[in-house]
């Protein structure tokens, strides 16, 4: 038998099938991780394919080692990453391996090993084997690369598997009941742990094998339970556990809730496809509050009882607890969760769980798109609108395509769900290429929440740093005094935005990137939000060495001390990247929160979407306009789902909500038309703003970023690139630049990009694929080439 394997080198002479010898003492399949001979050294690789014959004239090498003992990869998923390597130019491994956890990504590690007897006696070669990375010193450097050059030494490669299981420690009983109470009939009247032993293998035998830990709620230390084993009483062996996200305690009602004539549309819409196992898309547009998780669990629902199994994504780790909390009260032991916030272990324990048909219904967010779940009946995808659908990093894949092929090879339906669907969706669901369903009551009929828009041009400040209106926190303290909650959202972390000395006009920058740095009060640090440099906040100007510097612009740290200035009796909760870094950080702000220990929360984006809380009557937007103007052609459309969203978070219960949204620019038809919850109107409007300037979703897009430390071999790149382009494609495709990126330099790379505007142009694909390769050759002169197919976000 012959192995067609991808290898883990991500190159364009090695992205493609390598043929190699299965030896008769090894059972392989599809999907399979091994270890493979690659020239002179080892490396990991996935089977692709199996066969009898081959084309290769010379004798293939043997495959060395199968490293599962299941495939990690189903067949689905091999020829998932075959197809997407097609659409995202990206290497096949690189692919391959994103699917997987983390710690399945191999490790290598380069030995330096012994070929002659007299190496051998050498005192360096004494003890464990020689990682050429830990060599330090001039004298063993040296002494290595003499032992090299005389043959005296060789370089081996290691590939090593860091999926580990957890284990723990069980007992057995060994003896029948009569030898033990024969036993305990004798011991001494002092013998308490051992009676207690004892008397527990006699009255609860049925019990055993039992785990340490339950021995030890008995009273029985590691010691007892030792001697126990050496008495031969019991049996000590290693058990296989997994290790279990944490997750809050879940929600009491478990029981699904009566759908309204609405939801109960939609759901059965969705749930006739799943009978009749048709791989329909959905868009489930319902305003805020209109009870779409509802929808979801019961269609989860339909799926089981179908036999089948289930996939939701949600966009936000934040998200994932609540979500989880919701799923697990309906469905139990039968959810795994996948996301970034799980460790290492944990995720690696969730996915086995996943890959062996133990869980029946997966929640998480981008990468559970890739779970190794078997014929599913049913994808959601929440908040579907959400950028972080779309991987912003190698391989650029979008988790709603991916969900949308998946549904089509499970002949399952796919729901996206939104209050304000992408444009590019809601384009789709209009043409008929997705089937719409709209929800446009709340499903407890209350009435969506007033919202004011506050005009920060003709307002009074509360406080002194000109950030909460009069009018926002009188409606704050009424909240207050009333035991009500309230959520106020402003999208930018930090203290304060950049610091700026008043005699010399410096404002102090990253040195790796073309951005002010942005104030940290609590850390006494000033960080830059894109590469992470830091440096202490300083005390004089570093250019003129004046004390006249200020630190100017808000964040989310400034507005949580004024909040505690004005109202010194409020707990204060702030959720954005700093204060969530620890894991589980994020469930602890949400469920304080929720079980009133806090009357305020204030935060980023983060808290904008998904969050249900009764008592939050009040929502206030600190500054509509921090994403408004950045120079992306979608910042209205981001503008308008963020506001709509916050918006949403209020009176979602019995009380009747308000939503304040403080702007400078109150006329700007995003902000007037999220005060009125109007998307259809926004749609309509938006969609004729893309028309005239030729974007999506009436123009696919292409973005090529070009990046050096050198700006001018950058520039010079891009214009190469620009003129191939040129060579090849015809109107109406529309090449826009090279131009530098609207952040000139990050991490010390200058970046040019080229945005291709197009229709229909069937020669694009392998022309962009042709450049990614010949990318692959200009690497070596510090210059890198990526292309992002439909990008989130052109800057």
């Amino acid at each position: 038998m012959i192995a067609q394997v991808i290898v883990d080198v991500a190159a364009k002479q090695t992205d493609r099938v390598f043929e190699y010898h299965v030896p008769a003492s090894l059972e392989v399949s599809i999907g399979d991780r091994v270890v493979v001979p690659f020239g002179r050294r080892k490396v990991q690789g996935f089977i692709v394919g199996l066969t009898d014959r081959t084309d290769y004239p010379g004798q293939l090498k043997d495959l060395l080692l199968v490293l599962d003992e299941l495939a990690p990869l189903t067949p689905e998923l091999v020829q998932l990453s075959s197809d997407l390597a097609q659409d995202i130019f990206a290497y096949r491994i690189s692919i391959l391996k994103a699917m997987l956890p983390g710690v399945m990504r191999a490790g290598y590690r380069k030995l330096l090993v012994p070929a002659s007897e007299r190496a051998k006696e050498l005192l360096m070669f004494q003890g464990d084997p020689l990682d050429v990375n830990e060599l330090k010193t001039p004298k063993d450097l040296a002494l290595a690369r003499q032992l090299l050059k005389n043959g005296d030494a060789r370089i081996e490669y290691l590939v090593e598997n860091r999926a580990k299981k957890k284990t723990v420690a069980v007992y057995s009983a060994k003896l029948p009941p009569a030898e033990y109470q024969s036993i305990l009939d004798g011991l001494r009247a002092n013998a308490a742990k051992q009676r207690l032993l004892l008397t527990d293998l006699l009255e609860d035998r049925a019990s055993y094998p039992k785990k340490q830990t339950d021995l030890e709620k008995l009273g029985l230390a590691a010691g007892n339970l030792n001697a126990a084993v050496k008495k031969g009483w019991l049996e000590k062996q290693q058990a296989e556990v997994y290790r279990k996200p944490q997750v809050a305690k879940p929600l009491k009602n478990k029981r699904p809730l009566p759908l309204n004539d609405e939801q109960e549309q939609a759901y059965q819409a969705i749930s006739a496809d799943i009978v009749r196992k048709k791989s329909e898309t959905f868009l489930l547009e319902g305003v805020t509050g209109s009870g779409k998780t509802e929808v979801y669990l019961h269609a989860i629902s339909k799926a089981l009882e179908n036999s089948r199994n289930a996939l939701m994504l949600v966009p936000e780790i934040s998200l994932t607890p609540q979500m989880v909390k919701q799923v697990q009260a309906r469905f139990g032991d039968q959810v795994a969760v996948l996301h970034s916030g799980l460790s290492e272990g944990e995720k690696y324990d969730e996915w086995r769980r996943i890959r062996r048909g133990e869980a029946r219904v997966v929640v998480g967010a981008r990468s559970a798109v890739f779970a190794p779940i078997a014929n599913l009946g049913l994808i959601v995808i929440d908040e579907e609108h959400e950028a972080s659908y779309k991987q912003d990093s190698n391989p650029r894949y979008d988790a709603r395509k991916v969900a949308i092929w998946r549904g089509k090879y499970h002949h399952c339906p796919v729901v996206l769900g939104s209050a304000t669907p992408a444009l590019g969706t809601r384009a789709r669901a209009q043409k008929g290429v997705y089937r719409l369903l709209t929800l446009k009551k709340r499903a407890n009929r209350q009435p969506l929440p007033k919202v004011d828009l506050v005009d920060l041009k003709h307002v009074q400040f509360a406080g002194s740093q000109f950030d909460l209106s009069v009018k926002l926190t009188s409606a704050i303290g009424e909240r207050l005094a009333k035991k009500e909650q309230v959520i106020l959202l402003l999208n930018r972390r930090g203290f304060a935005n950049f610091m700026l000395c008043r005699d010399c006009g410096f404002v102090l920058k990253c040195p790796n990137c073309d951005l002010s740095l942005t104030m940290h009060k609590d850390t006494g640090m000033m960080q830059c939000h894109y590469c992470g440099h830091a440096e202490p906040v300083p005390e004089l100007c570093p250019n003129c060495r004046s004390r006249q510097i200020r630190f100017l612009g808000t964040g989310t740290q400034k507005v949580q001390e004024e909040l505690a200035a004005l109202f010194p009796q409020a707990r204060v909760l702030r959720m954005d990247v700093d204060t969530t870094r620890r894991k589980g950080s994020y469930e602890k702000i949400l469920d304080a929160f929720g079980n009133g220990k806090a009357d305020i929360l204030l935060g980023t984006q983060m808290i904008a979407k998904g969050l249900d809380f009764p008592n939050v009557t009040l929502v206030g937007v600190i500054n509509a306009d921090t994403g408004l103007w950045l120079p992306d052609y979608n910042a209205s459309e981001k503008t308008f789902e963020l506001l709509t969203q916050v918006a949403g978070r209020a009176g979602r219960a019995e009380k009747d909500g308000e939503v304040m949204i403080q702007t400078y620019n109150p006329d700007h038809y995003a902000i007037s038309l999220a005060q009125k919850q109007d998307y259809e109107l926004f749609y309509r409007k938006e969609m004729q703003m893309r028309h005239a300037g030729n974007y999506p979703p009436y123009f696919y897009t292409v973005l090529i970023s070009i990046a050096s430390k050198n700006e001018q071999n950058a520039a010079r790149e891009s214009f190469k690139i620009k003129r191939r382009l040129q060579a090849r494609l015809k109107a109406p495709t529309i090449i826009l630049g090279p131009a530098p990126a609207a952040i000139s330099r990050v991490k010390n790379q200058y970046y040019y990009q080229i945005l291709v505007k197009y229709k229909r142009e069937p020669r694009l694909n392998a022309l962009l694929h042709q450049i990614q390769d010949d990318a692959q050759e200009i690497k070596k002169y510090g210059l890198t080439v990526d292309i992002d197919s439909e990008p989130e976000r052109i800057m």
